[in-house]
């Protein structure tokens, strides 16, 4: 390939010594050792391109590292299951650069602490080739007959060979054999090829055996690990020969090389040429006094709130040890650059503070998938937060676990844990704030449902054709009884000039709020009573919804607002509540900060699994 693309070749260096069998490799990577220093100190190379994870490539790389040459390492990170892991994870180590295939290696590169300015996510450079591919004829190709080797000479005593669709070829150059593999039936064996390049053109593949373990694929690619009998081979061409798949781009895009060459070009030969690990954040020996042994085995709790940004160092008690408060950004970018400052900056300070902390638990609104990490939809009090990974850019950061769940799912967990939930097999939790929401505990855990919006609380509707809510439908639990319906309601009554009553004041540049609806039914306004007992009426409506459906034991009110409306949820259930309901306890959560607490619940709970 490098002759055929004309470059200038100024040496020529051949260690093979004598095959490639083990004993030949080793030797053949003291040869290389030997022979390269004359080399490199010839040619003076500011940075040395070392591909992949042949032993050959393992002796220049080490060769450069230790005469001080910058190395560029392509398709590293990758994990396939044999000793080229081992030699591939070497190069990693030596080498100063890295040009990775797909999003999984980027992730073990990053995992193996190197570096992230330095980590080039470009895609595999022969995709470059294969996706530009065309329908050329392949029938020649095919006509190539292979030389005496030690597999073909088996194949010949058996025959095989005279079958007339039979061929066995030594060497077919690469663009003649991606040829036969993009217009193949079927490509069976245990080649990289055929869980890499094959995928580009969706050709069904076989994969024999446990060679390729640990590599990624396409589903274009069907395993046979245990090839041990002829009917298992003979099944699965059945079900693959002729097949077309989508074309997989999971190695590249085809635009590898332009990347490649852009992030050479913008590596400065003047930055300092020591390699730099990012090891996650340590506690430094200090002595061996008591104090400096016994750590607080704490988590990172980030509460994503409409307004605020909060982030907590929780200890396993419960106990908030430290707490930071920002403004909540508007836009994506601003968002998640805030959230990962805060994060390293907690980090950093958990150390100060003899914490260790296990992980990273993340609550915030709108519906989440908690196996991935991600916030599928979010609530319109947070912009520009829907389809969004937080796991990924947390863990990359700060390599910790991290867990990621909705504020009301939190709530639950949190009184699971510290609150009056602790031990009580079956009850739910109930938020009352800006919105309404909640999370359902069933035989000990956390219910998420198979859409993960299992707890949508504030959207019982208790009402045909009430007010309308903020998720498009009328009538919600929501509309009624969340601060942002009793501020509407409120303003209602501000611009009617009947929410103000003696002894109260609003400042011209105070907003109405929920506040003041709820002081002024202090200060005895029969209108702003009325609109409260509505709000609780409708709340205890949809908590009997709850109750009659999944009967727990006790329900839970949290929030600013739960003091407000319990007693008449009580009124509500002993009213309009079957018998079998009357003697649910209803309570008032009894914890500063729930949010906070269950988002640090997820990972005291689970950090002896080690499951996310």
């Amino acid at each position: 390939m490098i002759e055929q693309d004309d470059f200038d070749i100024q040496a020529r260096l051949h260690t093979i010594v004598r095959g490639e069998d083990e004993a030949s490799m080793v030797e053949s990577v003291g040869l290389a050792l030997v022979k390269l220093p004359d080399v490199l100190n010839r040619l003076n190379p500011d940075i040395i391109v070392v591909h992949g994870d042949r032993f050959d490539a393992l002796a220049l790389a080490t060769s450069a590292a230790l005469m001080n040459i910058r190395i560029l390492h392509i398709e590293g990170g990758e994990v396939s299951g044999t000793i080229d892991d081992s030699i591939r994870h070497s190069i990693t180590k030596l080498a100063h650069y890295h040009a990775c295939c797909t999003r999984s290696a980027e992730q073990h590169l990053i995992a193996m602490c190197e570096d992230h300015d330095r980590i080039l996510l470009a895609g595999c450079p022969s995709y470059d080739k294969l996706l530009s591919v065309n329908n050329k004829d392949y029938m020649s190709v095919i006509k190539m007959w292979l030389g005496s080797k030690e597999m073909v000479r088996v194949m010949r005593k058996k025959g095989v060979e005279h079958h007339p669709n039979f061929r066995a070829v030594k060497h077919v150059p690469f663009e003649q054999f991606i040829q036969l593999v993009a217009h193949a039936g079927c490509m069976i064996g245990n080649s990289s090829c055929g869980v890499r390049e094959a995928g580009a053109f969706g050709t069904p593949v076989i994969n024999l055996g446990t060679r390729q373990t640990g590599r990624e694929t396409g589903e274009n690619v069907l395993h046979v690990r245990d090839a041990d009998t002829q009917n298992k081979i003979i099944h699965a061409l059945q079900l693959q020969f002729g097949k077309r798949y989508p074309c997989s781009k999971i190695y590249g895009d085809g635009n590898a090389v332009p990347r490649i060459v852009k992030f050479l070009k913008s590596i400065s030969l003047d930055e300092p040429l020591q390699k730099k690990f990012c090891f996650p954040p340590v506690k430094e020996s200090i002595s061996q006094d008591i104090d400096h042994i016994l750590e607080t085995l704490s988590a990172l709790a980030v509460d994503l709130g409409g307004t605020n940004l909060r982030i907590g160092i929780v200890s396993m008690t419960g106990e908030i040890i430290k707490k930071y408060v920002q403004p909540n950004p508007k836009t994506y970018e601003d968002r998640i650059e805030l959230i990962l400052k805060m994060c390293v900056e907690a980090a950093s300070e958990a150390v100060k503070l003899n914490c260790r902390i296990l992980g990273v638990g993340i609550s915030t609104g709108g519906r989440v998938n908690p196996r991935e990490g991600v916030v599928l939809h979010s609530t319109k009090l947070i912009q520009e937060w829907s389809s969004v990974d937080l796991r990924t850019p947390l863990s990359d950061t700060l390599h910790l676990p991290v867990w990621v769940d909705n504020d009301g799912n939190c709530a639950a967990l949190a009184e699971r844990k510290f609150g009056q939930g602790k031990g009580i097999e079956d009850f739910v939790t109930v938020i009352t704030g800006t919105g309404i929401g909640g999370g359902v505990i069933h035989n000990h855990e956390l219910v998420h449902g198979s859409s993960f919006c299992a707890g949508e609380l504030g959207h019982i509707m208790v009402s045909f054709d009430g007010p309308d809510c903020m998720c498009g439908s009328r009538g919600c639990v929501e509309a009624y009884a969340s601060g942002i319906a009793l501020q509407r309601e409120a303003k209602k009554l501000h611009d009617e000039d009947m929410l103000l009553v003696e002894g109260m004041s609003v400042k011209n540049d105070e907003s109405v709020s929920a506040v003041h609806l709820i002081q002024a039914a202090k200060f005895g306004n029969t209108k702003a009573s009325n609109i409260l007992k509505t709000a609780g009426t409708a709340l205890g409506i949809g908590v009997i919804n709850i109750l009659h459906t999944i009967n727990p034991s006790l329900v839970i009110l949290s929030g600013v607002l739960a003091n407000q409306y319990v007693n008449v949820v009580k009124d509500v259930i002993r009213q309009r509540g079957l018998a079998s309901i009357q003697n649910v306890d209803v309570v008032v959560s009894s914890l500063s900060d729930p949010a906070l607490l269950g988002a640090a619940s997820m990972v005291l709970d689970y950090t002896t699994r080690r499951t996310y």
